[in-house]
C-alpha cells in the first residue's frame, strides 16, 4: 500500500500496517543495543595506562531513545558520557581519540568473535552540527568527527536491511548529570553552552550532550502524537529517495510535528490526516517559521534571553532545539533544501490522504505563524 494513495481515512490503519514497529523487530533492536552499551561500558576503556577513563553513562538518543522508530529502519544512537571529559572544549578537542578508541576495540572483537558477531566499520564523518543528521553513507573522514558509525550483523536469521543494526556511537561531556523526571538544567549550563559555541564559532556542535532531554521531550507524548510524528518521517524519507538531493533534517520535521498538534490540537486522539496536512502546510509555509520551546531554558535570564532574542532574529526558517537553544536545525544550510520539501509537500498536498470520502479537503488545524 503505498501512502499517496492511501485515503484519510485509512491513515491509521496505514501507520498501524507498516508504520509501528512489531515486537519481534523491537527485540531484535533492544538485543543490539544491549550487546553495544554492554561492550562500551565493559570493555572499550579498561585498557591502557594513562589517565582511568570510566563511562558514566551510555544513553539510547535518535528515533529509538524517543519512542518514534519507524517498522524496518534498525538504526541507533548511543552517547556514551565519558569521566575524561570536564567541559565542552575538552569533548571538543579530545572525542576524536576515543572514536578511534571504539574502532580499534570493535576491530578487536571482530578478529576475536568476542559476540559471534560480525561488524562492519564504516567510515568516520562529522555530521554539521547545524544538520543534526544521524546517517552520513559515504561520507569522507575528516579530522575531527563527532560520531563512529558501524553496523552489527548477526547474520542471514536477522530479518533486517543489510541482516545489521546501523548504530552511530558519539562520545559526550556529562554537563547534566542525574537526569530525573522534570529535570530542568542549571542556567549555568546554558550560560557555559553558549559562551562556548559563540567562541568556537560552532553552534549546536554539543547538542549530544543534551541527548536525555531531547529524548525527555517527546518520549512521554500521546501515542497518536507519535504516530504523526512516524507518518512525517515516513512521508520525508519518501520525498528524499524521489528527489536524491539534500533537504532539511528530519529532526526538524519532527520538531514541526510537535509544534503543529500543541498549537493546533493538544488532544490525545485527533484525526490524522488534519495533523498531517498542517505539517504539511507548515512546510510549504517555511519563510514563515520561527518556532522555539523554553521548557528547560529561561528567557528572563540576563545571558540566555538576549542570546534566543538574537537566535529568533536570524533568517526564516528558525527552529531551535528545545534542549539545546543553539542550535537551529531548522537553518537553511544547504540552499534550496526547504524550498524542494516546499514543492513535495504542494504536490502531496492534492493526494488522497488529503481527501475526505466525497472528495471533499479534511480541513487542518488552524495554526497562526
Amino acid at each position: 500500500m503505498e501512502l499517496q494513495r492511501t485515503l484519510a481515512k485509512d491513515l491509521d490503519k496505514f501507520i498501524e500496517d507498516h508504520l509501528l514497529p512489531d515486537g519481534p523487530f523491537r527485540e531484535r533492536v533492544n538485543e543490539a543495543i544491549h550487546i553495544i552499551c554492554s561492550f562500551l561500558k565493559e570493555r572499550c576503556f579498561l585498557r591502557g595506562g594513562g589517565r582511568p577513563v570510566r563511562v558514566l553513562k551510555v544513553v539510547k538518543g535518535g528515533s529509538s531513545g524517543k519512542g518514534t522508530a519507524l517498522r524496518g529502519r534498525s538504526d541507533a544512537d548511543l552517547v556514551v558520557f565519558l569521566s575524561t571529559f570536564g567541559s565542552f572544549q575538552e569533548q571538543f578537542d579530545h572525542r576524536k581519540m576515543f572514536i578511534q578508541e571504539i574502532r580499534r576495540q570493535l576491530e578487536a572483537c571482530k578478529r576475536e568473535k568476542v559476540f559471534h558477531v560480525q561488524f562492519e566499520i564504516q567510515n568516520q564523518s562529522h555530521d554539521t552540527a547545524m544538520l543534526q543528521s544521524h546517517r552520513w553513507g559515504n561520507a569522507r573522514v575528516i579530522q575531527n568527527p563527532r560520531s563512529l558509525s558501524f553496523t552489527l550483523s548477526y547474520g542471514p536469521s536477522w530479518s533486517f536491511p543489510q541482516n545489521g543494526v546501523e548504530f552511530d556511537v558519539l562520545p559526550a561531556f556529562d554537563v547534566l548529570g542525574q537526569v530525573t523526571k522534570d529535570y530542568k538544567p542549571d542556567p549555568q549550563i546554558y550560560v557555559r553552552l553558549i559562551q562556548e559555541c559563540e567562541r568556537l564559532g560552532r553552534e549546536g556542535e554539543f547538542s549530544t550532550c543534551f541527548t536525555e532531554l531531547q529524548r525527555a521531550f517527546l518520549k512521554d507524548r500521546p501515542a497518536k502524537l507519535k504516530s504523526l510524528i512516524r507518518l512525517v518521517k515516513y512521508w520525508y524519507q519518501e520525498c528524499k529517495r524521489e528527489l536524491r538531493q539534500p533537504l532539511p533534517p528530519q529532526y526538524a520535521l519532527e520538531l514541526l510535528t510537535v509544534y503543529a498538534w500543541e498549537q493546533g490540537s493538544k488532544e490525545a486522539d485527533f484525526v490524522t490526516a488534519e495533523g498531517f496536512q498542517t505539517v504539511l502546510q507548515l512546510v510549504v509555509n517555511y519563510r514563515n517559521l520561527c518556532v522555539y520551546w523554553t521548557k528547560y531554558y529561561d528567557r528572563n535570564h540576563p545571558v540566555i534571553g538576549p542570546y534566543l532574542s538574537r537566535q529568533l532574529q536570524k533568517p526564516r526558517p528558525v527552529i531551535l532545539d528545545p534542549a539545546d537553544p543553539t542550535g537551529n536545525v531548522g537553518a537553511d544550510n544547504l540552499p534550496g533544501g526547504w524550498e524542494r520539501l516546499a514543492g513535495k509537500a504542494r504536490v502531496w498536498l492534492t493526494y488522497p490522504c488529503f481527501k475526505k470520502g466525497n472528495g471533499s479537503p479534511v480541513g487542518s488545524w488552524n495554526i497562526r505563524i
